[in-house]
C-alpha cells in the first residue's frame, strides 16, 4: 500500500495476525472532527458502507463529532453509498455570501447554510437512520456550562479564554467548562438506550437519546465550530444550555473503546476501525498544539487506524488534504475551490482501492504498522 497506511494497537495487532481482517470483525467505527479533511474520507465510506460491511450481520456503533456525524449519518441511511456521494457534492460545492466591505461571512450565515444542508439530506429520512436494523449511530456535542451556557458576545470568549488554560493544565478538568453530551439511537426494539461503545470515566458525560425531534439540531450542534457558527441552545430532550462542536470535547474521539469491548463476550469482541485522515488520535480541540497528548494510549489498543500516507498526500492540490484554510485560500474564487476538492476527493479513490485489495486478502497484519504509544 502507498496512499494508505495501516496502523494497529496491541490487542487489534494481535487480532490481525490472528484472523486477518472480516466484516464481520468490526464492532464500531469512529468518524472525527475535521472540517473538509473528512472529504478524503469518503470514497472509502463508501466501500465500506455499500460493499463491504454490508457482507456481514453484526451490530456496529458508528460514532461522529462534527462532519464525522454527518458522514456517519449519511451512512445509516438506505443506499448509504448514494447518500455519502451526495454528502461529498454538497460539502464540495458549499458557498457563503459575504456582504460588502466583509472579508467572511457571519455566523448567523453560515449556520443557515449548514441547516440548510442537514435539512436538505435528512427530511423525510431520519427514520432511516434512527431504526437502522444493524447501525446505532451516536452523536457528539459539547454541552457549555457556567460562562459557555449561553452563546453571547462577551461569555463565550472570555469561557473558551477559560476553557483553554484549564485545558493545559488537565483534560478532565476543562469540563468545568465543557461537557460531552452524546445523543444515540434507541437500540430497535427496546425502550432504552443501548450501551455506549466507550467508557466515560475519563471526562465529564452527559447521555441523551437521539430522536426526530432533535436529530436536526443534534447534527447541527455537532458541527457549530465556535465563532464560525452559532451554538444550538436548549435540544428537544436534552438538558437546558449552549451545545457547540462535538469536536471541542472529542476532536478525534480517543475515547476508551477497551473498556467497552471487555464488557461483551470473547467471541464478539472484535475490532474498533477507524477511517482518519491522520495516524495521531487527538483527545480534544484544544489538544491541537499540545503535542503530548497526540501519542496513542491504552484506549486505543483494540483500534485500526486507516489514514493517508504523507507521500500521498504531497501528491494532492497545494499539497495538503482539503481544509478550512481553503476557504481563505480561494476567497470568492469558488470554480477553483471546488476543482481542487473534486480532485483531492478522485485522488482518494486509491485509499479506498488499496483497503479493498487488502481485505479482499484476507486483511493480514503483514502491511500494518503498531499504533505505538
Amino acid at each position: 500500500m502507498k496512499a494508505l497506511q495501516v496502523y494497529a494497537g496491541p490487542r487489534a495487532l494481535a487480532h490481525l495476525r490472528q484472523h486477518g481482517l472480516a466484516p464481520a470483525h468490526v464492532r464500531t467505527i469512529p468518524a472525527a472532527a475535521g472540517g473538509p479533511k473528512g472529504l478524503s474520507l469518503l470514497p472509502l465510506d463508501r466501500f465500506l458502507f455499500g460493499e463491504w460491511l454490508p457482507r456481514s450481520e453484526q451490530t456496529v456503533d458508528l460514532i461522529g463529532a462534527s462532519i464525522g456525524a454527518w458522514r456517519m449519518a449519511a451512512a445509516a441511511l438506505d443506499r448509504p453509498a448514494d447518500a455519502i456521494a451526495a454528502l461529498e457534492h454538497a460539502y464540495i460545492h458549499q458557498d457563503y455570501d459575504l456582504p460588502p466591505g466583509r472579508k467572511s461571512p457571519s455566523r448567523e450565515h453560515i449556520s443557515e447554510r449548514f441547516a440548510h444542508g442537514i435539512h436538505q439530506m435528512f427530511d423525510g429520512r431520519v427514520t432511516e437512520v434512527l431504526a437502522h436494523s444493524r447501525y446505532r449511530l451516536h452523536v457528539m456535542t459539547s454541552r457549555g456550562r457556567h460562562l459557555l451556557g449561553r452563546d453571547q458576545w462577551l461569555r463565550s470568549p472570555l469561557g473558551y479564554a477559560g476553557a483553554f488554560f484549564t485545558n493545559v493544565a488537565s483534560r478532565k478538568a476543562m469540563s468545568a467548562w465543557l461537557e460531552r453530551a452524546v445523543f444515540s439511537a434507541p437500540a430497535v426494539g427496546a425502550s432504552a438506550l443501548p450501551p455506549l461503545p466507550f467508557a466515560t470515566g475519563d471526562y465529564r458525560t452527559r447521555r441523551y437519546g437521539l430522536t426526530a425531534q432533535n436529530f436536526a439540531a443534534v447534527v447541527q450542534a455537532s458541527c457549530s465550530i465556535p465563532f464560525v457558527l452559532n451554538a444550538v441552545h436548549d435540544i428537544p430532550g436534552a438538558a437546558r444550555g449552549a451545545y457547540w462542536d462535538g469536536g471541542i470535547t472529542d476532536y478525534h474521539l480517543h475515547l476508551d473503546y477497551g473498556s467497552a469491548l471487555d464488557a461483551a463476550p470473547d467471541e464478539t469482541r472484535g475490532v474498533v476501525l477507524y477511517p482518519h485522515f491522520q495516524r495521531a488520535v487527538v483527545p480534544g480541540w484544544l489538544d491541537k498544539s499540545l503535542k503530548w497528548r497526540h501519542g496513542a494510549t491504552h484506549f486505543l489498543d483494540d483500534v485500526i487506524v486507516l489514514a493517508p500516507s504523507a507521500d500521498w498526500v504531497a501528491t494532492l492540490p497545494n499539497g495538503k488534504l482539503p481544509d478550512r484554510t481553503d476557504f481563505t485560500r480561494y476567497g470568492r474564487d469558488l470554480k477553483s475551490r471546488v476543482a481542487a476538492w473534486s480532485r483531492a476527493v478522485a485522488e482518494s479513490q486509491r485509499l479506498r482501492d488499496e483497503f479493498a485489495a487488502w481485505v479482499e486478502a484476507g486483511g493480514s497484519a503483514d502491511a500494518v504498522r503498531p499504533l505505538g504509544r
